[in-house]
């Protein structure tokens, strides 16, 4: 069968929720039995996600073949349980490359390459290409941005053109836009769609569905006014209204008909999910006995979705045992110069250290794993965690002058040190360790009645735990329990004395699915509670 294409689009402002919509249409089709996934489409230049900042953009989402991604990568991954790869990523950036390569390799020869059809004719090539490498019966596409932005042009006309080339019955248009409601009028108001149809329209998309964000349910009038200005079947007008987690959206979706107005559109034979485990996995994030409060100490905590892996990672564990995990965001950068603001700390059942870069703040990351451990609180260090929680050990218990070579180049006591193979690397973008490893994990350690024996997991670093200090810190009680590259690099840390005390050089929280909780989450999480 032809791959069919679902397009995502959104319109009136950002952060509507288009990847919770897309994964949320993915998930319902792959519950029908089709064989779905996701593409997101970035319309900046950077190549990929790995360069920029995450308090500007988000946290950078690894997948297992090393993709630098966007976030909303993880979103599907965790709706549809399947492993995305880097080619599920595009961005102006790569699309551009691809062209002027092709142009700089006589591709193109005698011809003026221009955005129309040349840009366009790459676009709509890696979409297919992927849908029928991977013999996808239905892909799911978001276009990222808000239309009417100039970014996203080059974008939409592809979209547009594939419309028109594989026909009406194998491409579907899904609008996000929004309903807001003014305090002082008190109703639903529609015209913000009404505008961002118009937009669509203009430049040649006319939707066939409409994803309508709104607090609360859409009224009958609404959805009838919305219906008639944008030419969309009233069965086709779907309120995205509030739900007690994202994980519930696919059903609120399928409550209003929604899989079956794809299905009559695509010619789809089977319009109906078999749900299976997923509401059961769904109502155990909004059914809890009791609450477990967690701190999160990193560099990045002025935008949660910075770590938005962690978190729900955090709420994973959390809804396997019942509990709610209540998330604070703590800048480490509060503990640099004070030992007093450490104590609040002990108001917490469970500390977690993420990922990071650079000096900043990282004297109070070190001040927060020792806190920890000194406390006997539970602790989940996670890459940068896990770095620091090694020079911490190494400062407080070995008694060395211990740092990274990242945060200080002449320490007398390098714990941590560049990654060898990185020296003679200049570049910044897709340059570092990236990516699943398969990893070793030693008998008889936590590590261990965690994992089994193996375990693959995805990374993210230039920096890794120095071996010249494995006696020392070995002699002192720090475990090392898991190694990968035939023993080269570490990859977990333990304290067998303490309550739970374990790191991984690995990021554990993009493995992690709703319904089946990362396994070091899950342990931190249990202890958490158990505090």
């Amino acid at each position: 069968m032809q791959s069919k294409f679902i397009f995502v689009t959104g319109g009136v402002m950002s952060g509507l929720g288009k990847g919770v919509v897309t994964s949320s249409t993915a998930k319902l089709l792959q519950l029908a039995g089709y064989r779905v996934s996701c593409v997101k489409i970035d319309p900046y230049v950077n190549y990929d996600a790995g360069t920029m900042n995450p308090v500007a953009h988000g946290e950078v989402f690894v997948t297992d073949d090393g993709g630098e991604c966007d976030m909303d990568i993880g979103n599907y991954e965790r709706f549809i349980d399947t492993s995305m790869t880097k080619d599920h990523n595009i961005t102006t950036g790569r699309i551009f490359l691809d062209v002027i390569r092709k142009e700089r390799e006589g591709k193109y020869l005698g011809q003026c390459v221009q955005i129309i059809p040349h840009v366009t004719d790459a676009i709509k090539e890696n979409l297919r290409h992927t849908a029928e490498s991977e013999k996808l019966d239905i892909m799911v596409v978001e276009c990222g941005g808000t239309v009417g932005d100039i970014e996203s042009l080059p974008f939409l006309e592809a979209l547009r053109q594939m419309q028109m080339e594989d026909g009406r019955s194998n491409t579907l248009f899904i609008h996000v836009t929004l309903a807001p409601v003014l305090d002082v009028v008190g109703e639903q108001k529609t015209k913000p769609t009404q505008h961002s149809v118009q937009e669509l329209r203009r430049i040649g998309i006319q939707p066939d569905l409409l994803a309508v964000r709104c607090k609360m349910p859409l009224s009958p009038d609404a959805s009838r006014k919305i219906s008639l200005f944008a030419s969309v079947d009233q069965k086709c007008v779907i309120s995205c209204h509030d739900a007690p987690s994202i994980y519930k959206v696919p059903e609120v979706l399928e409550s209003q008909g929604m899989l079956k107005a794809i299905s009559e559109r695509l010619l789809l034979k089977k319009s109906r999910p078999t749900w299976g485990d997923w509401k059961k996995i769904a109502d155990s994030f909004s059914k809890y006995d009791g609450k477990v409060r967690i701190a999160v100490v990193g560099k990045y905590v002025t935008l949660p979705d910075s770590y938005v892996s962690v978190y729900h990672a955090l709420s994973h564990a959390g809804a396997g045992i019942g509990k709610k995990v209540d998330v604070d965001w703590i800048d480490s950068e509060r503990f640099e110069n004070s030992h007093d603001k450490l104590a609040g700390l002990k108001d917490y059942d469970g500390i977690l250290v993420p990922g990071g870069f650079g000096k900043r703040g990282s004297e109070g990351i070190i001040r927060t794993a020792n806190f920890a451990r000194e406390n006997n609180i539970p602790y989940l260090g996670i890459c940068f965690g896990f770095q620091l929680a090694i020079v911490a050990f190494a400062r407080h218990v070995c008694g060395l002058a211990a740092n990274s070579t990242e945060l200080d180049a002449d320490v007398k006591d390098p714990v941590v040190d560049f990654m060898p193979e990185q020296r003679n690397i200049h570049d910044m973008g897709g340059t570092m360790r990236l990516g699943g490893h398969d990893i070793t994990v030693l008998p008889g350690t936590l590590a261990h009645r965690l994992y089994g024996s193996t375990v693959r997991r995805r990374h993210r670093h230039r920096y890794e735990f120095n071996l010249k200090y494995m006696d020392t810190i070995s002699k002192a009680g720090l475990v090392m329990s898991a190694h990968s590259d035939s023993g080269r690099r570490m990859e977990t840390l333990e304290l067998p004395s303490h309550k739970f005390y374990f790191a991984t050089q690995y990021h554990a929280e993009f493995s992690s699915r709703p319904g089946k909780p990362e396994q070091a989450f899950d342990a931190f999480v249990r202890a958490a509670a158990r505090s």
